[in-house]
């Protein structure tokens, strides 16, 4: 098959796939949208192409990476090529909080109370004439994601909006959203002209840097996650949208992120339209057969039913340097060897890294030999699968205990350990049945 990703590059996510497709014999052209951090990702491992628009003939089948760039261009393109990916209405329901919001609202869905506003200063007084907290979400592309702040108290809420506003960090309208406690648990599906697949994805992800949940928000440091054949939160947040899917054209995967309260009510949070990363390298875990054959057949509307049911996945994110912030210059980040690859024979997902050479031991002498370099901070993502969590844990970090780097990686220890207490509440209210610590 010939297959063209459109990546943004923004970290590496799809080089994963794109290396376990030209290993599955299929022609790949990596479409790459180069910077000064981003010039090496991939470098000697893929063919990356300059121009995506060369290629859309050529392709069997077109991957778009995520959901911000080249919409307005690929949309049309979906009459003569197989297109994964969202397209500008459905990409909406995640750009836009407000519209995602109605999105919930229109298929029935209940969801937390919101109020939009344009500027900081109207937003602070709002919150101090309630003296409540709230959750603060942009409604436009924004790739700072501290502006996704959870804001507890009323003071420390209006502390960063007026901060926000000093330093001119707001580019947009914005929500802030009634807090709602809780435990939080997403579910995803893949859909395309035949619906969704069978098979949905429950996942629990931690998005800050540190265990325990502290530290700076990063996207997503790990996950775990698991498909089943019936899930009590996709009944109530998945399947009343599909009206609504079919509309847009969307055709890929598709994530409500939820809070389960104290009463058992599932509130929505917020929507997922494309390929969560690392979500959808430690989905690769939990798929049989080929890495894009699939993807090509549910483009086409049919269902492979490809996916493992009940058995669990957990990935953990390995980053070195400044990660999240990527303020270090390619310089600082690049040319690290990856020692132990060798030694691991799966659950590695490379990201961030390139084709090089470094020292090994070779008979007793040290010699320069082909090896995987670091690209920039965002390196690869561990797996393992089991049928419990503890042991899909286990072989997730056995795995980053084979590999070693010269420049001090790390990752964070705790994932998946907060559903040793959060499955019992989850599962009392009929949520994650079947799923074992």
């Amino acid at each position: 098959m010939k297959v063209l990703v459109i990546d943004n590059f923004e970290t590496g996510g799809l080089l994963d796939l794109v290396l376990r497709s030209q290993n599955a014999g299929h022609q790949v052209k990596w479409f790459a949208k180069r910077s000064e951090r981003q010039q090496h990702f991939g470098q000697g491992m893929a063919d990356i192409v300059d121009d995506w628009r060369e290629w859309m003939r050529w392709a069997d089948l077109v991957i778009l990476a995520d959901n911000t760039h080249y919409l307005r261009e690929t949309d049309p393109w979906r009459k003569e090529v197989p297109i994964v990916g969202a397209t500008q209405e459905s990409a909406k329901w995640e750009i836009d909080r407000k519209t995602g919001m109605s999105v919930f609202k229109k298929a029935g869905i209940a969801i937390p109370e919101y109020k939009e506003f344009t500027d900081c200063a109207a937003a602070v007084k709002h919150v101090e004439k309630t003296g409540k907290g709230y959750v603060s979400k942009p409604c436009y592309d924004e790739t700072d994601k501290n502006l996704t702040y959870l804001g507890r108290t009323p003071e420390a809420l209006i502390a960063m909006l007026r901060r926000w506003d000093r330093e001119c960090r707001i580019k947009g309208p914005f929500i802030l959203q009634e807090i709602v406690s809780g435990v939080e648990m997403a579910v995803g599906g893949w859909w395309g002209p035949g619906g969704f697949n069978q098979g949905f994805c429950e996942n629990w992800e931690e998005k800050k840097l540190f265990a325990g949940g502290l530290g700076p928000a990063t996207g997503e440091m790990g996950t775990t996650t698991r498909y089943v054949q019936k899930s009590k939160l996709a009944d109530k947040v998945l399947k009343p949208l599909e009206e609504l899917l079919e509309k847009t054209g969307h055709v890929g995967y598709v994530d409500v992120n939820c809070i389960v309260d104290d009463s058992g009510v599932a509130w929505p949070l917020e929507f997922t339209m494309r390929n969560g990363y690392p979500t959808f390298n430690i989905q690769q875990e939990l798929h049989e057969g080929g890495p894009v054959e699939w993807l090509l057949d549910l483009a086409e509307g049919r269902d492979a039913r490809n996916c493992v049911y009940d058995r669990i996945a957990v990935g953990v994110v390995m980053a070195q340097g400044d990660f999240p912030f990527t303020k270090l210059s390619t310089k600082d980040l690049a040319g690290f060897p990856i020692y132990g690859l060798d030694a691991v024979d799966s659950g590695v997902h490379l990201c961030e890294v390139m084709a090089g050479e470094a020292p090994h031991t070779v008979d007793g002498k040290v010699v320069d030999v082909p090896c995987v370099l670091t690209a920039g901070d965002y390196i690869l993502i561990a797996c393992g699968t089991g049928e419990t969590v503890r042991q899909a844990r286990s072989k997730a970090y056995g795995v980053l205990k084979e590999l070693k780097m010269p420049n001090g990686p790390f990752w964070r220890i705790d994932i998946g350990q907060r559903l040793k207490k959060e499955l019992p509440l989850l599962q009392v209210h009929g949520f994650a049945m079947g799923m074992k610590y």
